[in-house]
């Protein structure tokens, strides 16, 4: 009967917090596309090591929130794919990584909400050095519908960045390298060493806007997770504030296994509204890894 009257409660708010419900996905997407981090870039190699999501590498996650007595509903399902290919560039033959983010609402987030949401980002980047290439973004919330797009221009540092609907537009802005967008940062915090005490910086941009964000490693221990039994470390990216990704309160820690993979295994977000746990239910790979 708890469960059942604080579900009735929450579908009562006030306009006050539904106004704070319909920032929500922008909070949750910008938030899950920024779940990783890690401490000291490695060193360049002669003989370049293939990261491990290059093998056509498929990550599925589950989004629960939890308010009071109403505990694990889930409101979300997260997919993110990374694929890889060989690019010539005159001397070079480079790889390029083709990945994909995709976040949907669903269950009971739509019912208290009242609209529902879909997320998706594609994104090209450089293996190596590891840097954001070129993005397309689409945002979908109830009937508003957002296109964007976003241009890295190495050569001269600046990222040419537009809204191709509703509202055209667009500008320039510069950026130090390694520049990532919202979902390359997942995959470029991935390649990194994590290491507890240790914390460090990467620019990102996002719908025109350059920002740092800063990381730290904070905790190792075992935890349980759909792998089984890992040994993982807890990392706390400092996404919340006014000059940060986002702008508002909100605390965010993400457990990374400490290995060669570094998955994203589990994430946290505790916002005003309640928390959201982020989990990993399945992955998948579709190619064997391959030395280069």
């Amino acid at each position: 009967m708890g469960v059942v009257n604080s579900e009735s409660d929450l579908f009562q708010m006030t306009d006050r917090r539904l106004q704070k419900l319909t920032s929500l996905p922008r909070v949750i997407v910008a938030v899950l596309f920024l779940t990783l981090t890690s401490a000291l870039p490695q060193a360049q190699l002669t003989r370049r090591v293939p990261l491990p999501f290059e093998r056509c590498e498929e990550l599925i996650y589950s989004g629960e929130f939890t308010r009071g007595l109403l505990r694990g509903v889930e409101v979300a399902e997260l997919r993110f794919t990374a694929a890889s290919e060989q690019i010539a560039r005159g001397t070079d033959d480079a790889i390029v990584l083709n990945l994909t983010g995709d976040v949907k609402s669903k269950g009971l987030f739509t019912r208290i909400a009242g609209f529902k949401f879909h997320h998706h980002v594609e994104s090209k980047a450089d293996a190596q050095p590891f840097r954001a290439l070129h993005t397309d973004k689409i945002e979908e919330q109830g009937k508003r519908r957002r296109v964007l797009d976003a241009e890295y221009d190495h050569e001269k540092r600046q990222v040419i960045w537009r809204e191709r609907s509703p509202n055209p537009q667009g500008g320039a802005f510069d950026f130090t390298e390694p520049i990532q967008d919202v979902l390359t940062v997942i995959y470029y915090l991935r390649t990194q060493k994590l290491e507890v005490g240790k914390s460090f910086a990467v620019p990102v941009t996002d719908a025109g806007r350059v920002f740092t964000v800063s990381v730290a490693a904070v905790e190792e221990r075992e935890i349980d997770t759909v792998l089984g039994r890992v040994d993982a470390i807890r990392v706390e990216p400092a996404l919340f504030g006014d000059n940060s990704a986002v702008r508002a309160k909100g605390k965010l820690s993400i457990w990374v296994t400490n290995d060669e993979h570094r998955l994203p295994v589990r994430a946290q977000l505790k916002v005003d509204l309640g928390t959201f746990d982020i989990k990993l239910k399945q992955i998948n790979y579709t190619q064997p890894l391959r030395a280069n």
